[in-house]
């Protein structure tokens, strides 16, 4: 059977997201979380429909993105106790088939895990960084880390702070504290145990070994990419990895900003004019690769001669990008107005 699909005459895209089947059967671009998209995209002249996925009734998903030009996916990592396999499986076939996918799985692979933050080490937003496949590798080497002061430590794949730890050696004791992201207090343990709740991430995946960034409490400021170009701003003071009551305290909503914000101005030429293209060419991805929507979080590092911040990148965020500034969507449409025109 020729399963090569027709050239379409009007550009279209579907918005993938993960729902049941009466979130599928209730869909439209006039509800839910992507009405911006949906309307950013019309007006750039794209035709967009929602699609809800789920293992359930991945083959009726399957035949509805082989009928449009491309695919925005927002679906994260793990949810619900559920892992990407299936879908990613999916969204290579139908990229294989000539849908854009955007982001593909394989441009996740390599710069949307925390693996990233190892593979980009070198570059300005770079710092101290181990990787451990094993988690032998990381019982020889960890101790050692931890003489230098205290580290965090990342399963590759997760998302709301699953599997990030603050870990510090205590003085004069055999004991480490460790502390969840997702939760307020911090325990004390042994390195065995410690150990032993992350041998999991080592079943299909590694573990990032970062030094802890003393300037956390300040906040972290997101940086949203569309493509190559700055979409906006987010900044707020956490509570994850903080120790100090005063400092968690203070920690509040991410507060949403135009990528004109004259705060973030030297970050955002560092982002397009450097930094961006140095983690393409080194990732070897192509810029017209680069997904429609990823973001990419920093803390503060050590004050620069002058008075400048530094940033240290912590994660990059490119399977579930949402929520972001109000621009964002406008910016997401012309990069997929762009992408889906070289492609007719």
């Amino acid at each position: 059977m020729d399963t090569e699909r027709q050239p379409s005459r009007r550009r279209s895209v579907a918005i993938l997201s993960r729902g049941d089947a009466v979130a599928r059967r209730d869909a439209t671009s006039n509800s839910g979380r992507f009405v911006d998209v949906f309307e950013a995209l019309r007006a750039v002249g794209v035709e967009a429909h929602p699609a809800i996925y789920d293992e359930s009734f991945a083959d009726a998903v399957r035949e509805q993105l082989l009928a449009v030009d491309g695919v925005l996916v927002w679906v994260n990592p793990i949810q619900d106790g559920r892992s990407r396999a299936g879908l990613d499986a999916l969204l290579r076939d139908v990229a294989a088939r000539g849908v854009w996918v955007s982001a593909h799985p394989d441009v996740i692979l390599k710069m949307g895990t925390k693996e990233v933050v190892y593979r980009t080490r070198s570059m300005g937003w770079g710092s101290d960084t181990a990787l451990y496949q094993t988690a032998e590798a990381m019982r020889a080497e960890l101790p050692t880390r931890l003489a230098t002061g205290p580290r965090v430590i990342k399963r590759s794949r997760g998302n709301g702070g699953q599997g990030v730890w603050k870990v510090e050696k205590l003085p004069m004791s055999s004991m480490i504290r460790v502390l969840d992201a997702t939760k307020d207090a911090s325990e004390t343990l042994t390195l065995d145990d410690f150990l032993r709740r992350c041998a999991e991430y080592f079943e299909n995946g590694s573990v990032i070994d970062q030094a802890f960034q003393p300037r956390l409490n300040e906040g972290v400021v997101r940086c949203y990419m569309a493509g190559d170009r700055c979409a906006g701003f987010g900044h707020h003071k956490v509570k994850a990895l903080v120790d100090s009551p005063a400092a968690r305290s203070e920690a509040g909503p991410r507060l949403y900003t135009s990528n004109a914000d004259p705060r973030f101005q030297r970050l955002r030429r560092l982002m397009e004019g450097e930094w961006t293209p140095q983690l393409t060419s080194l990732l070897n991805i192509a810029r017209g690769d680069l997904p429609a929507i990823w973001d990419a979080d920093f803390m503060l590092g050590t004050a620069q001669v002058g008075g400048s911040d530094s940033y240290v990148l912590g994660e990059i965020n490119v399977s579930s990008v949402h929520p972001y500034p109000g621009e964002a969507p406008a910016e997401i449409a012309r990069r997929v107005a762009d992408r889906l025109q070289l492609r007719l």
